[in-house]
């Protein structure tokens, strides 16, 4: 979730909330706005290295509701409504909302018509409202009224932490495709049928993330929700203390391990096969 108005106005912004490369297809970017001037400004900047703009109606955070962007906009479908209109008059890629259910879901079923009457390609749907926790469950009602009322492909949110969940919440709801956050988080192997995360799916993280520069916060945040449900709470007392990225990689090369310049080469060799077995001419 990024934010609109930050993003359209600072150059310094833009080059550290986001960044893409050709391989990196297709690419969603999710916006945070309280008005559709901000929204189609930021929406027309990225629209060239994106396949699509998303706007975010769900966020809870206390400060975004004070802001009045995230789960603030399923009170106010007008602006919404407004938001998309001027995004899809401005770039020529799809727009989607992410939002949330209502308690009473003929507002619901009202906030989704909006929308569709001015072509917002997608929709996402978390099965909460925006005063719910996420300890509770997530309702398939909603999320099924949503997709039954939809004339665009509609995706499903929340409790979704394994292949079967996802299979479950389709088979429920009737929708198009499900989406995860927290499980995604915790294994970024999931929709390939893992349960917990490979030791592969990290090694291969730690690579990437080493070759793009990430910060050591965000590295070491994303490798404790991966490590969850291997490690013992008292190694995760241990490796949740480390600091710096040099320490993460020490810790992981002698508990783990680790062997980076033996993963970019298995990298390296794969590449070359794909290249030979697509008859890619290598040497121009």
């Amino acid at each position: 979730m990024i934010l609109a108005d930050v993003f359209a106005s600072s150059n310094y912004a833009r080059e550290c909330e986001f960044s893409t490369n050709i391989l990196d297809d297709p690419v969603v970017i999710q916006f945070a706005a309280s008005n559709g001037f901000d929204l189609a400004n930021a929406a027309e900047l990225a629209a060239p290295f994106v396949s699509g703009i998303d706007i975010n109606c769900g966020c809870p955070q206390k400060w975004a509701i004070q802001e009045k962007i995230g789960s603030h906009l399923m009170s106010d479908p007008e602006t919404v409504r407004d938001m998309v209109r001027q995004v899809k008059a401005r770039v020529n890629v799809p727009c989607s909302i992410k939002i949330r259910i209502h308690r009473d879901l003929r507002e619901t079923e009202e906030f989704v018509k909006r929308a569709l009457s001015v072509g917002v390609d997608f929709i996402t749907v978390h099965g909460r409202t925006k005063r719910q926790k996420s300890t509770e469950p997530v309702s398939l009602e909603g999320m099924k009224l949503v997709k039954e009322v939809s004339t665009v492909p509609v995706l499903a949110n929340g409790d979704v932490f394994t292949m079967q969940d996802a299979n479950d919440i389709v088979a429920a709801t009737g929708v198009d495709g499900t989406m995860s956050a927290r499980g995604i988080l915790e294994n970024p192997a999931l929709f390939a049928g893992h349960t917990v995360t490979p030791w592969e799916c990290i090694e291969d993280y730690v690579d990437l993330a080493l070759s793009y520069g990430t910060n050591a916060f965000i590295f070491h945040h994303h490798l404790m929700y991966m490590f969850e449900k291997s490690m013992s709470n008292a190694e995760k007392r241990t490796f949740n203390s480390l600091t710096t990225t040099s320490a993460i990689l020490d810790y992981l090369e002698e508990h783990y391990g680790l062997d980076i310049a033996r993963k970019r080469v298995e990298r390296a060799e794969q590449k070359l096969k794909r290249d030979t077995n697509n008859n890619i001419d290598i040497t121009s």
